[in-house]
Order: C-alpha cells, then sequence, then structure tokens
C-alpha cells in the first residue's frame, strides 16, 4: 500500500483574537499564505507538483469566505493550475484536512498535498456566520425539544459527568500554561513557527515569532478567583448537575493563528530527495451525543486504536484538544492514560485554539516532539461541534 507521509509542518506563533492582538491587522488570506509559502521554500519544492491545497476554516464569512484556501495559495504566489478547497468539521477542520489529504495519498489521487487550517477569530468573531440565520431546520426542534447548548455548557455537563472539580480544572490548565512556556524558553517551538510580519498599533511593522497567548506566570490560586462563564439562572434550573466551573481560565482563548502540513508518498519523497519525519498510521472519526457535544474523543480514540492494533501504552504522545480542561481530563480517565504523555508541550488553554487551523497546529506540534523525544507512536484527537470527533495515529520515521 502507498504510505502516506509527512515531510513538513509550520505554523504561525498564536496572536491574542481580540482587538489589538498581534494578527489582529493581517488579514486571514495573508496569515495562510504565509505558511503555505514557507512550506515551499524551506523544502525547495516547485509549488506547480502540488496537486491539491485542503484547509480547513470553521467561521467561512467575510474575509474568509468563498474559499479561502484557493485565495490564500495565489496570494502566496502559487501558480494558477494549483486547486484548493475548504472545508468545515467545526473545530477539527484542518485535522480533517489532514485525513482527506493522506487518504488521497493513499489511494492514488495525490503525489504532493497540503493540508493546513486557518481562523483569524480578531476579525472574524466565533459565531458571525449564523447570526440572523436558522442554521438547524424544523427536525432538529423535534429530535431535541428542549434544545442544544453552547459548548461551554457542554463542558459544564461533562465536568458534573466525570466528576471533575474546579480545583482539578485550574490546575490543570495552569499546566498547561507551564509546560508551554517551558517548551518555548528551551526554543522547541522555533523550527515550527514561521515568523509574519505584522504591524502594532502604533504603525510599526515587525516579525510575530512569540506566542502570544502563554501566560507563564498563570497559577492555580490565580485561576481560582475567576467567575464561571456560563452559568445564568435559566440553565442553573435545566442543568441542576452541573457545578459551573468553566471559567476563561481554564478554556481555550480566542486566537488567530495558520498551520500547514506538506504530505506526499512515500516514493515521491525518495524522487525529491526529501526526508519524511513521519507517516499516517490510522485515522478515525466518529460522532456522539450533541447536547455533551465534547465527548467524542473517547469513541474516535477507541476506533483509531482498533484500527491501528495498538492499545493506548503503545502511544508515546496524545494531543487531545484543550478546548476546555475537562475535555483532556475526561479523556485520560476513561484510556487510563499517563498524564506525563498527555499535551506534553501544553495545549490549547496556552497555546491557543484558532479554530480552523488547530488540527494541523497540534500535528505539527506532535510531530516535532516525537523527534526530539525519540517517540514513536503519537495520537491526536479533537472535540468538535454538534458532537463529532478525528482522531489520527502518526508513527515517526
Amino acid at each position: 500500500m502507498t504510505q502516506a507521509v509527512i515531510v513538513d509542518a509550520v505554523r504561525l506563533a498564536s496572536g491574542k483574537g481580540k482587538q489589538g492582538g498581534a494578527l489582529a491587522g493581517t488579514h486571514p488570506v495573508e496569515m495562510l499564505a504565509a505558511v503555505l509559502r514557507a512550506l515551499v521554500e524551506r523544502n525547495d519544492i516547485d509549488p506547480a507538483m502540488i496537486d491539491d491545497v485542503i484547509g480547513g476554516c470553521v467561521q467561512q464569512v467575510g474575509e474568509q469566505a468563498l474559499n479561502i484556501s484557493r485565495t490564500a495559495l495565489l496570494s502566496a504566489g502559487f501558480p494558477e493550475s494549483v486547486p484548493a478547497t475548504t472545508i468545515d468539521r467545526q473545530c477539527g477542520s484542518s485535522q480533517q484536512a489532514a485525513h482527506f489529504a493522506a487518504q488521497g495519498v493513499i489511494a492514488g489521487a495525490y503525489d504532493i498535498v497540503i493540508a493546513c487550517g486557518v481562523e483569524s477569530m480578531s476579525r472574524i468573531p466565533m459565531g458571525t456566520s449564523p447570526i440572523g440565520q436558522d442554521t438547524a431546520g424544523p427536525h432538529i426542534a423535534t429530535r431535541y425539544p428542549d434544545g442544544l447548548v453552547h459548548q461551554g455548557v457542554s463542558a459544564e455537563l461533562i465536568a458534573a459527568k466525570w466528576k471533575v472539580d474546579r480545583a482539578a480544572l485550574d490546575a490543570y490548565a495552569s499546566q498547561s500554561h507551564q509546560r508551554a512556556a517551558a517548551a518555548a524558553d528551551s526554543g522547541f517551538f522555533d523550527a515550527e513557527i514561521v515568523p509574519i510580519a505584522v504591524r502594532s498599533l502604533d504603525g510599526i511593522v515587525h516579525p510575530h515569532d512569540l506566542d502570544e497567548t502563554i501566560r507563564a506566570a498563570t497559577t492555580p490560586d490565580g485561576l481560582s478567583g475567576l467567575d464561571p462563564s456560563f452559568r445564568s439562572d435559566a440553565l442553573a434550573e435545566r442543568f441542576p448537575e452541573a457545578q459551573w466551573h468553566i471559567t476563561p481560565g481554564n478554556s481555550s482563548p480566542f486566537t488567530d493563528g495558520a498551520s500547514a502540513v506538506l504530505i506526499m508518498s512515500e516514493a515521491m519523497a525518495a524522487k525529491l530527495e526529501l526526508t519524511p519525519r513521519a507517516r499516517f498510521q490510522s485515522f478515525a472519526v466518529a460522532g456522539d451525543d450533541p447536547m455533551f457535544m465534547l465527548t467524542a474523543p473517547i469513541p474516535a480514540t477507541h476506533k483509531v486504536l482498533a484500527r491501528a492494533g495498538l492499545s493506548i501504552d503503545d502511544i508515546d504522545a496524545y494531543e487531545v484538544n484543550e478546548a476546555f480542561a475537562p475535555i483532556p481530563l475526561m479523556w485520560a480517565h476513561e484510556f487510563a492514560a499517563d498524564p506525563a504523555k498527555l499535551n506534553p508541550r501544553g495545549g490549547a488553554i496556552a497555546l491557543g485554539h484558532a479554530l480552523g487551523s488547530s488540527g494541523t497546529r497540534l500535528l505539527t506540534t506532535l510531530v516535532n516532539h516525537l523527534e526530539a523525544t525519540g517517540g514513536r507512536y503519537g495520537l491526536q484527537t479533537m472535540c468538535e461541534g454538534a458532537g463529532m470527533a478525528n482522531a489520527t495515529i502518526i508513527e515517526r520515521l
């Protein structure tokens, strides 16, 4: 069978997804173009050889509308002959892009393909697309007569079901920042971050190459004073089991970012004299209860491990997206996973969750971590809106 390999993976340093954030003045097309351009330049590849660019983006509206992946590759200077498509599997959009890209290589449809993702949450705020729109239709209301809830409320329900208290959530969030800060200080992220020129509020142009969302001074005590984000009297009455522990401190911040992964067949890598860094070993996607919404990483992980013929003990590192702190803690409990292997370089609570970019961002960091530690297998999984998840296992080469 044709092997799909990862030759390179890059990302932008995170920017706070609000007015005044480092990337807030940068058009999302230019963010994505920067990582696309970096991939071909770092690997001295003729972009005309690329069969397709598959990008993830959640808020495909405004500046991110009309197939931003195609617009970005043209902005990056790729030949007009290179096609692109933009997909939406919510937070897992670019992880799904990597699945489609690798599966296309395995099927023989592609020789070289880029999987990527982008999200500017400062310029296209979360929720922009559905405002004023009926995105559900009448039958969803019939099936769920009490109505579905915001993912933050789902995180509260998960914390209650798995009995994760506020202290555990805040301790985990603090650990995420400490691990990310240690990685940044050691220079671990340097090889994966592509500097991009940005203009500050005072008009000065400078390179942005440090993650803006890491808060090295974060402590559990400091987080303990933050108020719950999602509690209301109506929700408290509807969900008496919820303890209302989710705060801005133990949630991922709104973030701007872009990331990209160069994927090709093993034969093409050899032809181009490029050294593959990892191969795709197994893929899975799963759905679960949309009320709990964020629990699908559990069935997705069961599926991907079974398809790979591996156990959790065979995995050297797990990247479980930290949309909210209960998610990785729930996952780790279900699989009796080693906490030291869980998001070892920090997760989205510290590094940010630029929705459409997060899948290939996690994959980028996972590849680098396996190389740095000599690990063989890495597992990545991502909770997604409406109760879905992707799971991927890669093998370092």
